[in-house]
């Protein structure tokens, strides 16, 4: 836990502790969110970072076109 204070443009200013602790750098994009009437900063990660990460789901190009054709079939029904 660490202290800080809004700026006078009431911008926020997390300490450098908290923001190493996220992995945040000058210039990168963050996501703001409240959640139960709390604050949560989540960074958004690069391109290459998201590429690094093995994928959540693995599925072969024919099992995609299969799917595929089903969503169609039932998106016309």
């Amino acid at each position: 836990m660490a202290e800080s204070r809004v700026g006078s443009k009431e911008e926020l200013f997390p300490p450098k502790k908290i923001r190493e602790r996220l992995g945040l750098r000058a210039g990168m994009k963050v996501i703001y969110k409240v959640e139960g009437g709390r604050l949560v900063v989540e960074p958004v990660p690069s391109l290459e970072e998201v590429l690094k990460e093995s994928p959540a789901v693995e599925i072969t190009l024919s099992e995609f076109h299969k799917f595929r054709r089903e969503l169609s079939r039932m998106a016309e029904s």
